[in-house]
C-alpha cells in the first residue's frame, strides 16, 4: 500500500489514494496503527483521497486521527492531501476543490519548490451557536463567549465555536502558568461536549497576531492545527481581542489567517514532503 508523507507547520499526514485502502476493512483501526509512531509509520493522521464524482468538487479527501475517529474536517490534512495530487501528477490547475465531512475546501496553488507546496486555502465559515458546535448548554445559545466551564473544582472562562471541528478557546496570560496538557484532554473529553472537542490555549500579543497551543480531538498535543488556527483567529476577533487579519504563532510555525467580510475563513500555508513509503505491516 502506497503512500506519502506531508507535514503541514509539523502536523503530519499520511496520504493514500483510497484504491490502494481497497482490502481495509476498518480505516479507523488501520489509521490508529500505522499512525503509531513506534510500531507504524508514525502521524497526526491518515488522509485517504478519491476522485470525487460530484461536479461540484474535484476529489474526496477523509481524515482519520490516531485513535481511530474520523474528523469533519483537517485545515493541515486536507492540504497535505492537495500536496499530494499536484506532487504525484493527479492534479495540476492552480484551483483544486475538495469534498470533505464538512463541505467543499478550495485550494489555490501559489507556489511550488522541490516537494514543498504553497496553498491560500478557503476553509469555510465559523458557526457559533451551541447546537451547531455541538455543545450542551443550560438554555441554547447563539454564541459561546466567555462560558464558565466547571472541571472538577476549576471553572475555566471559554469561547467555543465550530470551524470545520468542534473548538473550545481558552485564553491565557502565560502557557507557564497554567498547565494546558492537564487541561486538554480534560476539556477534549468534557461531557458538555458529546462529540468531543479541539482545545487551543491562545495568547495574544497583539492586534495582529496570537500563539497557541493545542490539545487537538483523537490526536493530544500537535506542532499546529489548520482548523484550530482558524479557530484562535476567529475566537480572538469576536472576543474584541484582534483585528481580522492574524499572524498565528503555532510551535511548528507561523500561519498567516485571515477572516474575509464574507464570512469565508481563509489560511495561507505550505504542505512539505516528507518521505514516499510502501505499508507492509498489518491493517488491523
Amino acid at each position: 500500500m502506497r503512500f506519502t508523507k506531508f507535514h503541514g507547520f509539523g502536523n503530519d499526514y499520511l496520504v493514500f489514494e483510497a484504491d490502494q485502502l481497497a482490502n481495509v476493512a476498518d480505516l479507523g483501526r488501520f489509521a490508529h496503527r500505522i499512525c503509531n509512531r513506534h510500531y507504524g509509520a508514525g502521524g497526526d493522521g491518515i488522509a485517504v483521497v478519491a476522485r470525487s464524482s460530484d461536479a461540484k468538487s474535484d476529489f474526496n479527501v477523509r481524515i482519520f486521527n490516531p485513535d481511530g475517529s474520523e474528523a469533519g474536517m483537517s485545515g493541515n490534512g486536507t492540504r497535505c492531501a492537495a500536496a499530494y495530487l499536484h506532487h504525484h501528477k493527479l492534479w495540476s490547475a492552480d484551483e483544486l476543490r475538495l469534498q470533505t465531512r464538512n463541505g467543499i475546501k478550495r485550494y489555490y496553488l501559489l507556489e511550488h519548490s522541490g516537494g514543498a507546496f504553497t496553498f491560500r486555502s478557503e476553509l469555510g465559515q465559523p458557526k457559533f451557536d451551541s447546537a451547531s458546535i455541538p455543545m450542551t448548554t443550560d438554555e441554547p445559545l447563539a454564541k459561546v463567549i466567555d462560558y464558565p466551564l466547571t472541571l472538577g473544582d476549576e471553572t475555566l472562562k471559554v469561547t467555543a465555536l465550530l470551524m470545520g471541528n468542534p473548538n473550545c478557546c481558552v485564553f491565557v496570560d502565560d502557557f507557564k502558568e497554567l498547565d494546558w496538557r492537564r487541561l486538554g484532554p480534560m476539556i477534549e473529553n468534557h461531557p458538555q461536549f458529546p462529540e468531543r472537542t479541539n482545545v487551543i490555549f491562545i495568547r495574544v500579543r497583539d492586534r495582529a497576531s496570537i500563539e497557541e497551543r493545542i490539545w487537538e480531538r483523537g490526536v493530544g498535543e500537535t506542532e499546529s492545527s489548520g482548523t484550530c488556527s482558524c479557530a484562535a483567529m476567529v475566537a480572538s476577533v469576536i472576543n474584541g481581542k484582534t483585528d481580522r487579519a492574524v499572524d498565528v504563532h503555532a510551535p511548528g510555525g507561523l500561519i498567516p489567517i485571515k477572516w474575509r467580510d464574507d464570512g469565508e475563513v481563509v489560511l495561507t500555508g505550505r504542505a512539505e514532503l516528507v518521505y514516499n513509503g510502501d505499508w507492509l505491516g498489518p491493517t488491523t
